[in-house]
């Protein structure tokens, strides 16, 4: 049971993560109308974030396996 509840938030969290990080980089790029040093740092973190929340979804996915 805890492994299932372990893999749902994992889930969760790293598509949180994911759609959060491509919501900002549009969003500063929307505003900023271009591409400097500044915009180039935030979407650095951000593709940080989105990597992050990619490992959550695989681990949260790996968690849900059944065990053999």
């Amino acid at each position: 049971m805890e492994f299932e509840f372990l893999s749902s938030t994992l889930e969760v969290i790293g598509t949180v993560f994911i759609a959060y990080a491509a919501l900002r980089v549009h969003h500063r790029v929307l505003n900023e109308r271009k591409v400097d040093q500044r915009v180039l740092k935030t979407m650095k973190k951000e593709q940080f974030i989105g990597w992050t929340g990619v490992i959550f979804i695989i681990l949260g996915y790996i968690f849900s396996l059944p065990s053999f």
